[in-house]
């Protein structure tokens, strides 16, 4: 009876699995499906286009691998970017997005899917974004079980942060590095479980992918390390923990090195050489847990004596070596991006083009509600639910979201890092969270065994750990099994036990009613959260008028307008906000009445069509990729941002006065200059604000640019000064505004001719009238300005011809008449 008993009962749970293992891919198969279509809106709403500037670099380069071939790819010299000087493509991108975006393209069209090089760019980052939700979960679900794997997907494939880098159009790096980044962790853990070589190998291939696809690979190659050293420090060595990170180092380095723009970094430069100093301790730990097992205690003390003597030797050696390469460095091995991690004053300090970028800027306390919404209140709970009980995995994760908090608050680009590791706290939070409801209803279920449905609900949330606490539980019972006299003495404090882990167990159950109405809440809450995103994204992208045929009842639509006034925000705020092109802007008028902005591809058009193919272009280098991409042009400086000094001597000219400016770009061969003006239409990220970077990148290299000569003077009364003249660095464009300010390049190509727009050249983006109204170029002439005036082009004059025969025959006109003053009292000239 009762072998038939457990019989039905292991076919019973054999079944119960079988069903979750299907009902978790299906949902793992709609998650994926959400993750793809919620990043679409931007097709819908505008056409299928890259977006921002970096992608049109990439789309080049996709587009040169696809026409080219490998080879080529790898040796290609672009000339028509920092001239004169060029770029080494291969040795200088990361070629990772290229290589997958080309494979893609390759795989399709063998398959006779004739999809153009555009295309598949476009719409690579959502195809990722899916696999990264899937990755997520196969991390999530090695640290606490496939309830919490399944609610970290999904989060993932609908939070804001990643939704910002990963829409359709969204072709950058970072489309396919979260992806690598995740799987990495993934493979990490689950080395660290298993204690398996071949997981230990995938592991360093996914970290190889990483490297070829971003510089934020060195995350991983320092987290890792940091998690390793953690572990040893805290007692929890063993023999997994060696497998899963020695392979890593020696394999992933030697990987890393591949890589034409890591190279020799991937063992000279000092972000790795935190994993080469917790692979010699590791090294150390693993020899004295080795001589441990194999000696005498007596004779242990005397090899961890000399083990560490020599240890201490070896380490001072190395420790030389390596004060001796950093020091050779101005930067102490360490890049300039690095040091803004580590020093967030640093970039403001000594390198302005890093502190330039937007994208490095810290984060304001908004911007993580923006981004990661309601799960910044899941994070504690999470970092609570890891400790119970703490493995060696969920330590890891413990790690990576104080990490990640931390970087994601140097640098706003970072919070892309901060978000997969915000959805894997907040999925193991609400996975704990439906896992004490559920247990509470069970326990309280009429006609029910508490101690029975505890049981199994504990060995469904507990997932694997439990299992092999269980297995060495037996396995000690079989080894010290009681022989009949003791038996009786030991079954009082067994019961003993059992009551009290009964009592125990019933203290955590909640009351039946209050754990059905939380469920319900939650539910209501996520139905509510998805249903504003489905509601909202459609408004955006059919129009308010088309959506009273999906309105459903008064109340949910209340209900949803309240979500949406109040801007508890949600994944389709950040789709709306993220999902927009920035070379294809949108506004709306008082009428509800759409408005587009095209005059960025107005201008490349024009460029294209109407300048020579050898002709030079000077712009900032905000707009350098999308130049050289879409118009065809050759343009002096461009987003790589490798050459400061080359930068410096644009930001020089914009700085300069107007003739100043033009023997500067003359001297680059430069036929025509591009601005970005946003002060007709109110175009914000336009070049005049923008333009006190300039003015800092270029003082950095030219002294004679001085950024107080830029900024208002005014008369502060100081009581031991009396009247002192000083700048309160107020950066004004008005009648305020200095003489050098006034009368630099930037300022008059961006506002020459604008009082013609309206009479009184108001500025709406710094909503004040300029200071300097009418004026006329001498150097450059007007050939070009976009319907908007967001975009003017200037070409730059021709020299006057025969200078030097114009000054030698004023200066023969100027001797001329003074000799014939000196003799007018001579004869005169009998032909006049």
């Amino acid at each position: 009876m009762a072998d038939g008993e457990s019989s039905k009962e292991a076919t019973a749970r054999t079944l119960r699995n079988a069903f979750g293992n299907v009902l978790s891919f299906f949902i793992l198969l709609l998650i994926g499906v959400l993750a793809f279509s919620i990043r679409l809106f931007s097709v819908i709403k505008y056409e299928s286009v890259i977006h921002e500037f970096d992608p049109y670099f990439n789309y080049r380069v996709t587009q040169f691998l696809t026409k080219n071939g490998i080879y080529d790819f790898w040796n290609w010299f672009d000339d028509r970017t920092w001239y004169p000087l060029g770029r080494v493509i291969g040795g200088t991108v990361y070629p990772g997005l290229t290589l997958t975006a080309g494979t893609l393209w390759w795989l399709l069209n063998s398959l006779n899917i004739p999809l153009s090089v555009e295309t598949v760019c476009v719409f690579t980052a959502p195809i990722f974004s899916a696999f990264a939700s899937w990755a997520t979960y196969l991390l999530t679900k090695e640290v606490k079980g496939t309830g919490a794997g399944l609610t970290a997907a999904v989060l993932l494939a609908m939070v804001p942060s990643y939704i910002s880098r990963s829409v359709a159009g969204s072709y950058d790096n970072e489309a396919v590095a979260i992806f690598a980044l995740i799987f990495t962790f993934y493979l990490y853990i689950k080395t660290l479980n298993t204690g398996s070589l071949f997981y230990a190998t995938l592991n360093a291939l996914a970290y190889f992918y990483m490297v070829c696809s971003w510089g934020g690979y060195t995350f991983i190659i320092n987290l890792i390390p940091m998690h390793v050293l953690l572990c040893i420090v805290t007692g929890r060595y063993s023999s997994r923990l060696y497998i899963a990170y020695a392979p890593l180092v020696v394999l992933g380095t030697l990987l890393a090195a591949l890589v034409p723009v890591v190279g020799f970094n991937a063992v000279m430069t000092s972000e790795h050489f935190a994993s080469f100093l917790v692979f010699i301790i590791i090294h150390v730990v693993a020899l004295v847990y080795h001589v441990k097992g194999n000696l005498s205690p007596r004779m242990f003390k005397v090899a961890v004596t000399l083990v560490v003597s020599v240890g201490l030797v070896v380490c001072c050696a190395m420790i030389a070596v390596l004060i001796a390469l950093v020091a050779s460095s101005p930067t102490k091995g360490w890049s300039g991006r690095s040091l803004s991690l580590l020093d967030p004053t640093y970039a403001s300090k000594y390198i302005p083009i890093i502190a330039s970028v937007s994208e490095h800027q810290p984060p304001t306390w908004p911007s993580y509600f923006m981004d990661i919404n309601v799960l910044a209140f899941l994070v504690p709970a999470g970092i609570i639910a890891c400790f119970l009980p703490l493995s060696d995995a969920s330590s890891f994760v413990v790690l990576y979201i104080v990490t990640s908090v931390y970087f994601s608050g140097v640098m706003v680009r970072l919070m892309l890092v901060l978000a997969p590791a915000a959805c894997i706290m907040s999925g193991i939070a609400l996975s704990e969270a439906f896992n004490v409801l559920t247990r509470s209803i069970k326990f309280q279920l009429p006609g029910s065994s508490g101690t029975s449905q505890s049981r199994d609900t504990s060995l469904n949330a507990d997932g694997e750990q439990n299992d092999r606490a269980k297995t060495e539980k037996m396995d000690e019972t079989v080894k010290e099994r009681p022989s009949k006299k003791n038996r009786k003495k030991e079954k009082e404090p067994v019961e003993k036990a059992s009551i009290r882990s009964r009592i125990e167990r019933r203290l955590l159950v909640l009351p039946l009613e209050a754990s059905v109405i939380a469920i319900i809440l939650l539910v209501l809450l996520g139905a509510f959260y998805v249903l504003s995103n489905v509601n909202a994204a459609l408004r955006n992208c059919i129009g308010y008028s088309k959506i009273k045929l999906l309105r459903m009842n008064s109340l949910h639509h209340k209900l949803l307008h309240t979500f949406m006034v109040k801007k508890v925000h949600c994944v389709w705020a950040a789709a709306e906000a993220y999902s927009a092109p920035s070379i294809v802007l949108t506004t709306y008028s008082r009428d509800g009445g759409l408005h587009v902005f095209d005059d960025f591809r107005e201008a490349y058009a024009w460029l294209s069509h109407n300048t020579e193919v050898d002709d030079k272009v000077a712009s900032w280098w905000d707009y350098g990729y999308q130049t050289t991409a879409m118009a065809n042009r050759t343009v002096i400086v461009d987003n790589n941002t490798w050459n400061n000094t080359h930068i410096a001597t644009v930001g020089t000219a914009m700085s300069s006065p107007e003739k100043a400016a033009w023997e500067i770009f003359n001297s680059l061969d430069v036929k025509y200059v591009l601005v970005v003006f946003g002060g007709l239409v109110g175009y914000p990220s336009d070049d005049i604000n923008k333009f006190l970077w300039m003015v800092r990148i270029g003082g950095g290299v030219f002294p004679h640019i001085k950024e107080p000569d830029y900024l208002m003077l005014n008369l502060i009364d100081f009581s031991f000064l009396s009247f002192c003249p000083k700048r309160d660095g107020q950066y004004r464009i008005d009648s305020q505004a200095t003489p050098t300010m006034l009368n630099c390049l930037m300022y008059k190509l961006s506002y020459y001719r604008f009082v013609e727009t309206d009479g009184k050249a108001f500025d709406r983006v710094r909503q004040t009238e300029i200071g300097k109204k009418y004026f006329k170029l001498t150097h450059f002439e007007e050939v070009f300005t976009t319907h908007h005036w967001m975009v003017r082009i200037y070409k730059l004059k021709p020299p006057k011809n025969r200078i030097r025969g114009k000054t030698k025959k004023s200066k023969l006109k100027a001797s001329s008449t003074s000799s014939s003053k000196r003799s007018a009292t001579g004869k005169r000239n009998p032909w006049h």
